[in-house]
């Protein structure tokens, strides 16, 4: 099907880089502003997903070798999340909590899934890339309730000891649910929107996609 308009300016190669790197700037300038708050913990992983949305450049050294934009623009939306809203309540659920922690951490296993899906030679069929991406986001929220805790321990944060035992238990054990279902959504947006519509490769250079560039 031939595409043109807007949907052709946004999958360009050179538009897509420039967008990729305006959210790098974004995760980049969100990081330096929660150090520069104290929130060491939230830094590192604001600068950690900003470090491997720019892997690919790195990796191919070439500034347009870029995630698809809008991957990069799902994983910064809970970091604008948090610095807008971050606090605020409805109906009692903290918006700074699992709604906004679990949705970043399934960004990041989609950030990833995609890299390899695009920029590597690992092919997934359906059930597994949705599983993949699934089981990806819940150890990335297993890394992050041991940086957590290392954190209560050498920084004197209280994301976890700071509670009685099984507050602190059943708070981790409805972190991972909340983990497992966002992994879901985001397994299954990877496999019907970044696989079969994004068309991620046409909007890398030549050298990296092997194919003509625009």
């Amino acid at each position: 099907m031939d595409r043109s308009g807007l949907s052709d300016v946004v999958e360009n190669e050179r538009t897509n880089a420039a967008i990729g790197w305006f959210f790098v700037a974004v995760f980049v300038a969100a990081g330096v502003g929660e150090l520069l708050t104290g929130e060491l913990v939230q830094a590192g992983f604001v600068l950690a997903t900003a470090g491997l949305a720019v892997v690919p450049a790195v990796a191919y050294r070439n500034p347009r070798a870029m995630l698809p934009w809008e991957v990069l623009a799902l994983a910064v939306l809970p970091v604008l999340g948090q610095a807008f809203v971050g606090g605020q309540t409805i109906d009692g659920v903290t918006l700074s909590g699992r709604v906004v922690r679990y949705f970043a951490v399934a960004a990041v296993a989609l950030v990833v899934a995609v890299e390899l899906d695009v920029f590597t030679p690992v092919r997934m069929n359906y059930s597994f890339a949705v599983l993949f991406v699934a089981v990806t986001t819940m150890a990335a929220a297993g890394v992050w309730a041991v940086v957590q805790w290392l954190s209560d321990l050498y920084l004197g944060t209280e994301f976890l000891l700071g509670r009685p035992d099984e507050i602190a238990h059943t708070a981790l054990m409805w972190d991972f649910v909340a983990a497992t279902l966002a992994g879901v959504g985001a397994g299954l947006l990877f496999e019907f929107y970044f696989r079969r519509r994004a068309h991620a490769r046409e909007r890398l250079p030549a050298a990296v996609s092997g194919g003509e560039s625009r």
